[in-house]
């Protein structure tokens, strides 16, 4: 087994050793299961005897014998149930755990992590491949156990019985064990990589339908169809040949388990005729009924493990891809003596800052910026220059690659992130919505205000007119998307937010890029009322919005080109100022 495989398995241990009184309840049932189903062929092997042997057959004896036989398969199906309902308990118990980790995980993951995988494959990873380890792992539990213990039991007995046909048995089935495992070793790889392109198929699942009105805009349905259909097909191609190669398995092994029957209904048969005997060892047809059946049990639980190997397989390459993403290094924890932000003024320096995605790819390299409390510094830019990354850096979504970032003189490495994002209100070009009321998504920031403050705020904002056309106002209740909200009126909402909670630093990165042009300008005089003694940073592509900018930083491939007011850039005659003159050339 690769170490991959094992360290997967050491994993699944691990995390069963939570449930050992369940574990043990299982075994005990399994053990009472088996047992009973151990016992049972006696029973009927003695029955036969009492039939054709000589002289009146005792109906009493064997009256007795049924009553018998009918009181242990009770207490069999009843100890089978509840293994089965024990099993229940500590898979989906185990699954629980699992997917509150992983989802746990996610939550202190840096945002270099999600931003480099696609969604549809981290939520492949939370969902399907977790079901797909549950079956996996149910069926060991329901099968394994009682697998195992049938075996040892069933060999036992047939030893008892009657050593040499045990012995040909013992010999003969290990070949079926072989046969499975040789089998199971090829089919991780194709069960590993059919996990990986279901997950590749969800990532493009998820971003279609996500993005379903640009789809139609350009017209892409038939270039999505193609591109669905391609990954399908290797989806198709990856789990016929995966369940192909592991389906042998179970022929292979019924192979060698109907040669072991064949083995021992000839050697009993020999043995009965006397042809072929054994010393000191006396044989009747009820005996030879008895291993018959005792050769089926010992036989079918190789038919079951093989199968459950194969199964586990495709279980072990799922949690293996989940256990990747728990495994993945969390955010780098708040330094041991970090600071709590509090009375922020909002003084900002970057010093000597450098950024990159990628060690392969520069971006920002020697970024020197001093912002004073109160200003209004702009960034102007084209596409691509490192604007939102500088607002990424200031939130401390992302740490720099060197150099430092202050705020009030405090290295915001030494800072408890919580306080330092706090002191922020942002509002981006795409909105944050979550599934709640319209209150609910006002007041995330600052969940005891009251309605007047709520209604305040909304005011400001321009949004509480139509806030108040909804049907239930305030308490209309919205899905993550917003529903039925336009792009205008979720902006609205995330505005509203801000203007609630009034923090002294404000990141406003094309903030009300989906508004009309009227309420712009009422919103941009709410803004400047807002902004009037806080520290803002302003990304805007419409360069008119930013002429009354305390400072104008203009950045090119993640350096600052140039810097100064509206009027000091316009005369350089410099990059800006051909920026600036483009939006209204004619």
């Amino acid at each position: 087994m690769a170490n991959a495989q094992k360290g997967v398995l050491k994993r699944v241990l691990k995390q069963l050793k939570g449930y050992k009184f369940w574990l043990a309840a299982t075994i005990f049932f399994a053990l009472v299961t088996v047992a009973g189903n151990l016992v049972l062929p006696v029973f009927f092997g003695q029955i036969i005897d009492l039939i054709v042997g000589k002289g009146n057959v005792n109906f009493s004896e064997i009256y007795v014998k049924f009553i018998i036989i009918g009181g242990i398969i009770g207490v069999t199906c009843l100890a089978q149930w509840l293994m089965s309902i024990i099993n229940n308990r500590i898979t989906y118990n185990v699954v629980k755990d699992i997917r509150a980790e992983a989802f746990a995980r996610i939550q202190s993951l840096p945002l270099k992590y999600i931003d480099a995988h696609s969604y549809g494959d981290i939520v492949s990873r939370n969902i399907a491949d977790v079901d797909q380890f549950a079956d996996g792992l149910l069926m060991g539990f329901t099968q394994l156990f009682t697998g195992i213990l049938t075996i040892i039991g069933t060999l036992v007995i047939m030893f008892v019985i009657n050593w040499v046909i045990a012995l040909i048995v013992f010999v003969i089935t290990p070949l079926s064990l072989f046969v499975a495992k040789f089998i199971a070793s090829k089919t991780y790889s194709m069960f590993k990589k059919t996990s990986e392109i279901r997950g590749e198929q969800t990532a493009f699942i998820d971003e279609m339908i996500g993005n379903l009105k640009v789809v139609k805009a350009f017209n892409r349905e038939d270039e999505n169809i193609e591109k669905f259909d391609e990954i399908n097909s290797r989806l198709t191609s990856a789990s016929l040949k995966s369940i192909f190669f592991s389906s042998l398995t179970n022929p292979s092994t019924r192979f060698v388990n109907a040669v072991v029957y064949a083995a021992v209904a000839l050697s009993g048969a020999l043995m009965l005729i006397g042809t072929f005997s054994v010393p000191a060892v006396s044989f009747t047809t009820g005996l030879l009924v008895s291993l018959l059946s005792y050769a089926n049990q010992y036989t079918k639980p190789f038919n079951e493990i093989s199968g459950v190997i194969t199964e586990l397989q495709n279980a072990v390459a799922c949690a293996g891809r989940i256990y990747e993403l728990i495994d993945e290094r969390p955010q780098k924890p708040d330094a041991e003596n970090a600071v709590e932000l509090t009375d922020v003024k909002g003084n900002i320096e970057f010093d000597n800052v450098y950024f990159s995605y990628t060690a392969d790819k520069k971006l920002i390299e020697n970024l020197n910026i001093k912002a004073k409390a109160g200003q209004r510094i702009a960034i102007v830019g084209p596409t691509g220059c490192g604007k939102t990354t500088l607002i990424n850096l200031l939130m401390r979504f992302y740490d720099t690659t060197a150099g430092s970032i202050y705020v009030d003189g405090n290295n915001v490495m030494d800072v408890m992130r919580k306080s330092l994002r706090k002191n922020y209100g942002m509002v981006l070009q795409d909105t944050w919505l979550k599934s709640g009321t319209i209150r609910d998504n006002i007041t995330i920031g600052k969940p005891d205000a009251t309605e007047e403050q709520i209604i305040e705020a909304a005011k400001a904002a321009r949004s509480h007119n139509f806030i108040m056309q909804l049907p239930k106002g305030y308490d209309t209740k919205i899905a993550e998307d917003g529903g039925n909200l336009s792009q205008g009126q979720k902006q609205l909402l995330c505005i509203t937010r801000i203007m609630l909670c009034l923090p002294p630093m404000l990141i406003l990165d094309e903030a009300t890029s989906s508004i009309d042009t009227r309420t712009e300008v009422k919103i941009q005089e709410a803004f400047s009322k807002l902004m009037n003694g806080r520290t803002s940073f302003i990304v805007a592509h419409r360069l008119s919005t930013i002429k009354g900018a305390d400072i104008i930083l203009v950045m090119k491939e993640g350096n600052i080109i140039e810097q100064g007011t509206h009027s000091e850039l316009l005369s350089l005659g410099g990059f800006y100022s051909k920026l600036y003159n483009s939006q209204f050339a004619v």
